[in-house]
């Protein structure tokens, strides 16, 4: 039995401590924040993400709580056209074993963190943030800064353990020292967020889909959440915006002139938006050293990528099984993440730049192409993310 110490309690944090705890392993997971929570608003989840929660042992848990969504649906938006659609349900379903649903972060994280508090195995630190770690042969030291009340004022320590996980995010501390490539890639685009009561929405516009709107360098895209009480607003703008910004509240008036000539339908429900927050979206370059000696890089931390692809914690959701898979083979571990995770990194930088975002004749170009497609088209172009069996790429005893 190995002892493990996971930075970051986040949906990749929490699903690796799962995974490893379910091995007979004890885990200790070392939260920054004062308490264990998920920020944000809504969430995609392929039939991938599904697999590895149902590998985690709270698949059903996190369906109960999601919205079981009919097709992903692409419209040019600014004639108002639709111009194609994936569809989810009947062959979708069943060629890739699970539905593709959307929910809030916290209706993916608490299903997580139960399960977590009910593991005896697992012990769950707030306020507890790790900047460092210095290892040996035999062991690791994970250098923490203890906060809030875990600590009277600030206090800097240390955790030992066989193993350290680093799943603290895109600014990863465990990054910075293992990989040391300074701060995340700025995308140049800004996103901004807002979550509206459904009843808010015209029934018409009620659409059980995952909406993507598409303009000359922006997108905008929607989707019921919360059980279909709540729609998910997120709009994007390629603005060449180079510094970083994380939350900041934002005026509804500017949000709305950041869109010139979207059409009728989808201003209406931009239009509905309020208490908008904005964020400048960052990933990072793939890179191939994701272990060092004890240390092992996950989520986020590993291979932060743009939202494009809906597969952040898809990925760290399948990171999470198979490091508890393999453990604690390290090298294995990134040796079948690496590849998979860098595809799907750059995927999600090319569907922002050459998808979403044209305008003009290029705009049409697109839009032929994509309109050209039948469903089944569709599915093979995303087989190769939704359809990824976990268990093809672990040993068969770790799949329970």
């Amino acid at each position: 039995m190995a002892n493990t110490l996971i930075a970051g309690g986040g949906i990749g944090g929490l699903a690796a401590a799962l995974s490893i705890a379910r091995e007979g392993n004890r885990v200790t997971v070392l939260e920054r924040g004062d308490r264990f929570a998920e920020l944000g608003a809504g969430i995609q989840l392929a039939p991938n993400a599904f697999r590895a929660l149902d590998l985690l042992g709270v698949g059903d848990r996190v369906r109960d709580r999601a919205v079981f969504i009919d097709e992903l649906r692409f419209m040019d938006g600014t004639t108002g056209d639709r111009v194609a659609g994936l569809p989810l349900t009947g062959a979708y379903r069943e060629r890739f074993g699970n539905p593709y649903a959307v929910v809030s972060r916290g209706d993916l994280y608490q299903p997580l963190l139960d399960a977590c508090r009910a593991d005896g195995r697992i012990e769950l630190l707030p306020g507890h943030t790790v900047t460092g770690y210095t290892q040996s042969a035999a062991e690791v030291a994970a250098e923490v800064v203890v906060t809030g009340r875990a600590a009277d004022g600030v206090t800097a320590t240390s955790f030992e353990a066989d193993y350290l996980i680093g799943a603290d995010g895109i600014r990863s501390a465990v990054r910075a020292q293992l990989v040391g490539d300074g701060r995340p890639r700025v995308s140049g685009h800004t996103i901004y967020r807002s979550v509206i009561p459904m009843d808010r929405v015209p029934a018409e516009l009620r659409w059980n889909v995952v909406t993507l709107w598409a303009g000359p360098k922006w997108h905008f895209v929607h989707y019921p959440i919360g059980g279909g009480a709540f729609l998910n607003l997120a709009a994007t703008r390629d603005d060449g915006a180079a510094r970083e910004v994380a939350g900041e509240p934002v005026a509804r008036d500017r949000v709305r002139k950041e869109f010139p000539g979207l059409s009728d339908t989808a201003r209406a429900l931009l239009e509905l938006g309020d208490e908008w927050r904005t964020w400048v979206l960052c990933d990072r370059d793939p890179v191939a050293n994701w272990v060092d000696g004890r240390v092992a890089l996950l989520g986020d931390a590993a291979h932060p990528m743009l939202q494009y692809a809906a597969q952040g914690a898809c990925t760290a959701l399948e990171d999470a099984v198979v490091i508890g898979g393999v453990f604690p083979d390290l090298d294995t571990y990134a040796g079948l993440r690496r590849e998979r995770t860098a595809r799907a990194t750059l995927t999600a930088r090319w569907l922002g730049e050459h998808l979403y975002h044209p305008a003009g004749e290029a705009a049409r170009d697109r839009n032929a192409t994509l309109a050209a497609l039948s469903g089944t088209d569709l599915h093979d172009h995303v087989a190769w993310l939704h359809a990824f069996d976990l268990a093809e790429r672990i040993p068969s005893d770790a799949v329970r």
